[in-house]
């Protein structure tokens, strides 16, 4: 069983993701198979600010993106019968939507609620918060690949 909350090590179990694309700091509640919430720390230090933008830092929304498909692959990844032969693959978004922008200081909370789960394919409910003030959400799909096919 997982228990949380989950540091990166305990992330990094999980998610194939490694320095610079891990994406997700901490895993604060976790209901396999049904729903997560994590946390992102949105630091000065982070690459993509040097040119997104040097002036004005904003969180580029794609990776926001990211950061809610790398959530919702943990609560996938610890629900699914075929985990350990089986990775969820980023198969598409829909209703994705930005309202605020991001930056750095500010801290991601990311929330993750699996709405279906089928053989080989997956479809969650996410969004993302700072400070209570909804960023980010949308509506993605996944597809479960054997790891043995990459």
């Amino acid at each position: 069983m997982y228990e949380v909350p989950m540091d990166v090590s305990a992330i990094k179990e999980i998610l194939p993701h490694r320095y610079p694309f891990l994406l997700i700091d901490r895993v604060i509640e976790l209901e396999p198979g049904k729903r997560a919430v994590g946390i992102k720390n949105v630091t000065a230090n982070e690459n993509y600010f040097s040119g997104h933008y040097p002036d004005m830092p904003i969180m580029p929304g794609v990776l926001i993106l990211e950061a809610m498909a790398q959530l919702s692959g943990i609560a996938l990844m610890t629900c699914h019968p075929l985990t350990p032969d089986m990775i969820p693959l980023f198969a598409g978004a829909d209703r994705v939507r930005f309202r605020k922008a991001v930056a750095p200081g500010d801290q991601l909370r990311l929330e993750t609620e699996v709405e279906k789960v089928r053989k080989r394919m997956a479809k969650v409910k996410t969004s993302a918060f700072v400070e209570g003030d909804l960023v980010a959400e949308g509506v993605l799909a996944f597809a479960f690949m054997d790891r043995s096919e990459q």
